[in-house]
């Protein structure tokens, strides 16, 4: 139980930094290119590799709140990025360019089926 209270208030912190983030990017920039994603991903990219590097050695419950909970509510893209540098580092480089290339493709696709799907 603790384990999922740990991801839950994470996320939900992450969430509410993502909408803040969101806001003021709008604020200074408007709408015309989505400048909060992406400062979310690069944030959370960044983020999730100091998580990693500075959480080892200490308990799951910690593990779990900064990297699934508050990175996770914040942006998935660092789970990815971070899985593409496992692939990376293990030396599985054609494996880590595929999974890119799938996970590009493959939602693209996926974001515009549920598109068409939900079109009157």
């Amino acid at each position: 139980m603790m384990h999922a209270l740990a991801v839950f208030f994470g996320g939900g912190l992450g969430s509410v930094l993502r909408w803040l983030v969101g806001k003021w990017t709008l604020a200074w920039f408007g709408y015309g290119f989505p400048i909060g994603t992406l400062a979310v991903n690069i944030a959370g990219s960044l983020a999730i590799g100091i998580a990693i590097g500075a959480l080892e050695g200490v308990g799951q419950p910690a593990k779990l709140f900064f990297v699934t909970g508050l990175l996770g509510g914040f942006t998935t893209f660092s789970a990815f990025s971070l899985d593409t540098l496992t692939l990376w580092q293990r030396g599985e480089v054609l494996t880590a360019g595929l999974y890119v290339a799938l996970s590009v493709v493959l939602s693209l696709t996926a974001v515009w089926s549920g598109w068409a799907l939900a079109r009157p």
